[in-house]
């Protein structure tokens, strides 16, 4: 059950037994087999397996993602061979991104003996995982532990700093590779439509965390850092500008009990001493004379029917806006597909959220020979989740190459 929960459908029995048996370098091995991020999901990955575990008919669930993190602080991951490739295919794959899908797609492409050439927009590889999750919950060195393994299992070469689209034409990229894996992410940060949401320090989340991750650390110290969302990424951006020196508040209009961001997040962000103003809504933000953020006007609310979510609608009261003062606003609405992702850039179909149209089994799109997963397909969402979509169009890639 754990298996068919986990989105990459890992051996999960298999590698528990193999830590039981001190075994450490073999359960990262088997890892592998579906998963080449051991390290990563040891220390980020939401677990989905747990609400499976057999062991919940009894008490509670086994700490999966805990045991993983032990086997991989045990044995680092680059220090476990990968498999040895297949005999080279000569064909060759372009990979345009080098974040979660794109390199698992690129690690297993190579197992099967393709050449692969991955385009990165920076300067480092790993995508979200190293501009959009903080440092105290993911050291950014262990997370080239996994991507040196990726790296050394096949034919992977990787072109830094450059943009497709931009740096090099599209159909460049189509012409000169005999399949595509587009896996460039949900990295654009969306805003409230309200007055003063263009004002200066009003950033979002993903842009605030990208800055972080490139280095460049603001200085909150004493600051009032108002956080807008109630979701996974806004504790994130929270918790990130709490150790910057700020007091944090997080503003979110429903209660605690209708927090998107999983329970262990919120636990953490309160025990740290990041402040929620529940059911609780923005409704101007506040700017002075130089255009600068000053504050924010807030209107309380209370919950009403459900709504298409399931979730019960906030419903403004009248009369109850307030002023908060506060130096610096972070948006946390979710993001939105790359901007590159149009029918006239990359070329592909794009659904009303401007996701790419792509198959949940293979990743193919609409344009033959090039493939798609990721949040560039679903939107925002898990690192688990973009993995096994990037497993998958590795497998959907290699039989499109067989039947030419």
């Amino acid at each position: 059950p754990c298996i068919s929960l986990c989105p990459a459908h890992v051996n999960i029995p298999g590698y528990i037994a193999l830590v039981g048996e001190e075994d450490y370098a073999g359960a990262i091995y088997l890892i592998r087999k579906d998963n080449p991020f051991p390290t990563a999901c040891a220390m980020v990955c939401e677990h989905p397996c747990e609400e499976r575990c057999r062991r919940k008919m009894l008490e509670s669930p086994i700490n999966i993602r805990a045991l993983k993190k032990y086997a991989v602080d045990m044995m680092p991951a680059d220090k476990v061979a990968t498999p040895k490739p297949n005999p080279s295919t000569g064909k060759s794959i372009g990979v345009i991104g080098g974040g979660p899908a794109g390199l698992t797609a690129a690690y297993f492409l190579a197992l099967m003996g393709h050449k692969i050439e991955v385009y990165e927009t920076h300067d480092k590889l790993g995508g979200m995982l190293r501009y959009g999750i903080p440092n105290y919950r993911f050291p950014k060195d262990r997370l080239d532990e996994d991507i040196r393994a990726i790296l050394n299992s096949g034919d992977i070469h990787v072109t830094y700093n450059t943009t497709i689209g931009k740096d090099i034409p599209v159909k460049d990229i189509y012409e000169k590779h005999d399949a595509i894996f587009v896996g460039i992410g949900a990295q654009t940060g969306k805003t409230l439509r309200i007055e003063g949401a263009d004002a200066g320090n009003v950033v979002s989340a993903v842009d605030i965390l990208d800055q972080i991750g490139n280095g460049n650390l603001p200085d909150y110290t004493g600051k009032n850092v108002v956080v807008i969302g109630g979701g996974n990424v806004a504790m994130d951006a929270a918790r990130t500008a709490l150790r910057l020196g700020a007091e944090v508040h997080i503003i979110y209009r429903r209660s605690e009990a209708e927090l998107p961001a999983r329970k262990e997040e919120v636990h953490h962000a309160k025990e740290e001493g990041v402040i929620f103003d529940l059911l609780e809504n923005p409704t101007e933000i506040l700017v002075d004379e130089n255009g600068w953020v000053k504050g924010v006007k807030l209107i309380k609310m209370e919950l009403g029917e459900p709504d298409a979510s399931g979730r019960r609608s906030p419903i403004e009261i009248p009369g109850s806006e307030y002023e908060m003062e506060c130096d610096t606003v972070i948006m946390s609405l979710g993001t939105s597909p790359n901007p590159l992702i149009s029918s006239t850039t990359i070329g592909l179909d794009t659904n009303k959220r401007k996701c790419i149209v792509a198959t949940e089994d293979t990743g193919a799109t609409s344009k033959e020979g090039v493939f798609a997963g990721g949040d560039a397909v679903t939107g925002a969402a898990t690192v688990i989740l973009a993995m096994g979509a990037g497993k998958a169009a590795a497998k959907g890639i290699d039989e499109f190459l067989s039947a030419k």
